[in-house]
């Protein structure tokens, strides 16, 4: 009887601690960010990291569902998955978006407008400005 040969050990993918950090800011944000934003950030923790590796992530997390694209005036946000039902408000003066995690629309899904058009699901996006800027005056 032969002794059983160990199994080598699946080498640990490429970019784990890349792979991580990016979750994590998507996951601790205000709310969706943009891959300039996301990679700024990541920058303070990984100073060589490029931003093709950010897109590969991003791309990569979206495969898995740990993240989704949220596309505000034409532009591509990343947030994190499994926020629940939420909305965002986009501020005009200092252009960040933020979650919002109450619905301002009582809308349920399978609502029927007239001529026939039945809801899914919404996706609502206030405009103004955030506290930060309106106490500012700007």
């Amino acid at each position: 009887m032969s002794a059983a040969t160990p199994q080598p050990t699946a080498p640990q993918p490429k970019g784990t601690r890349q792979r991580e950090l990016i979750s994590r800011l998507l996951r601790q944000a205000e709310g969706p960010l943009n891959v300039p934003e996301l990679h700024r950030r990541a920058l303070g923790e990984l100073p060589r990291l490029g931003v093709a590796t950010v897109y590969r992530t991003l791309k990569l997390l979206q495969e898995q569902g740990a993240a989704h694209t949220v596309t505000l005036d034409g532009e591509n946000l990343y947030e994190a998955s499994g926020r629940g039902h939420h909305h965002h408000f986009a501020c005009r003066t200092c252009q960040r978006v933020f979650t919002l995690n109450t619905c301002p629309v009582a809308l349920p899904a399978g609502t029927v407008y007239p001529g026939g058009f039945v809801v899914e699901a919404h996706e609502v996006t206030l405009y103004g400005k955030c506290p930060e800027c309106a106490k500012g005056g700007a």
